[in-house]
């Protein structure tokens, strides 16, 4: 499944969180993701503190197109981005699809760095 191209759906009270199986399957899509507690996880590490706020301005950028919006602790140089529909109380494919853009956004950085 290539989320970079998925939108995500809106979140209704009857929307249900993904089975277990079905959060496996996603979660091979952002390998470097993890799983605890309904939310899935990933922490970014940066330069400095301005090189992590343009990561977390950027992150909500893709946040707001999606209409899907992460938890984002931010600590220096260290983000952490949480994931989880709390409308359904656990992991929806939303979840996964802001992940996958995220990771997009990380990869592009990179290679812009790396020109």
């Amino acid at each position: 499944m290539k989320h970079e191209y998925l939108r995500t759906k809106a979140v209704t009270k009857e929307t249900v969180p993904l089975s277990t199986e079905e959060v496996e399957k996603n979660l091979a899509c952002v390998p470097k993701w993890s799983l605890a507690n309904r939310t899935i996880g990933r922490e970014f590490r940066f330069k400095d503190f301005r090189e992590a706020m343009g990561f977390v301005n950027r992150v909500a950028g893709i946040a707001t197109i999606q209409d899907h919006h992460p938890d984002l602790f931010i600590s220096y140089n260290k983000v952490q981005v949480t994931l989880s529909t709390h409308k359904a109380g656990g992991l929806t494919s939303n979840d996964f699809i802001v992940a996958a853009k995220i990771d997009l956004l990380v990869k592009q950085q990179d290679s812009e760095r790396a020109a």
